[in-house]
């Protein structure tokens, strides 16, 4: 059985980019999390020690994509990732989708971005 948590819309001023005013000024990117996991035992004892903590994994995701400046997305996801599965041993996978809504291309769009999915068992 596989149950998710979810954190949607996690918006984060980073400097993540290829060209320059990108690296040296930033942007905001909106960061959606899936974090699959087993929630049958706090479902049954109503315990926050039980399961994961949105605010722990808020926290533990803004620190790994602010930690270190990104040429590509999806370096700094990778690192959310990473940082998610080792810092949350409940968590079995993780999906996050990257949304970097103010992209410098010479275009009118709505959103672009990336999503991956990293487990722990491959």
């Amino acid at each position: 059985m596989t149950d998710t948590i979810f954190v949607t819309g996690l918006s984060i001023h980073a400097r993540h980019g290829v060209m320059d005013h990108e690296t040296e000024v930033g942007q905001r990117f909106v960061i959606d999390l899936e974090l699959y996991t087993d929630l049958s035992e706090p479902a049954r004892t109503d315990r926050l020690a039980d399961t994961v903590s949105y605010a722990e994994v808020v926290s533990t995701t803004t620190a790994a994509f602010k930690n270190t400046n990104y040429k590509l997305l999806e370096g700094a996801a990778g690192a959310v990732a990473d940082a998610i599965l080792s810092h949350f041993p409940r968590i079995r996978a993780v999906k996050i989708t990257v949304h970097k809504p103010h992209a410098p291309i010479a275009a009118i769009f709505d959103d672009v971005g990336i999503m991956l999915t990293r487990s722990r068992h491959p």
